[in-house]
């Protein structure tokens, strides 16, 4: 069993109580998060007082990432966004690199963060 210590204030005993460092959560865990909050509140609020809220958004985040990490050069090989493209067109390869990431992630965000 855990030993709590107290310590007075004015005549009062309080529980010194310390919460675990959370780690930040990134752009697709924020995403998961509100569409839980708008669409699916009872499930949210489920994750939240289980305490099992903050690692299914991070999980959610490393599967989002690792997904267009995966996807994207299986999409930039398919567009011809080579090294040799990048290194005679600079800008045609930035447009075809942002379209591709553009895919990915709207794959991405229909499949793990909207569903």
């Amino acid at each position: 069993m855990i030993e709590i210590t107290y310590t007075t204030v004015n005549g009062v005993q309080l529980p010194n109580l310390t919460l675990p460092e959370a780690e930040p959560i990134g752009r697709y865990g924020r995403l998961r998060q509100r569409y839980l909050q708008e669409h699916r509140p009872i499930l949210w609020n489920q994750l939240l007082l289980n305490g099992t809220l903050w690692p299914h958004l991070h999980e959610t985040e490393e599967a989002a990432q690792r997904r267009i990490d995966l996807m994207l050069p299986k999409l930039a090989a398919e567009a011809g966004a080579t090294e040799e493209l990048k290194a005679a067109d600079p800008m045609k390869w930035t447009g075809l690199m942002n379209s591709c990431k553009a895919q990915a992630e709207e794959v991405v965000l229909n499949e793990s963060i909207y569903s």
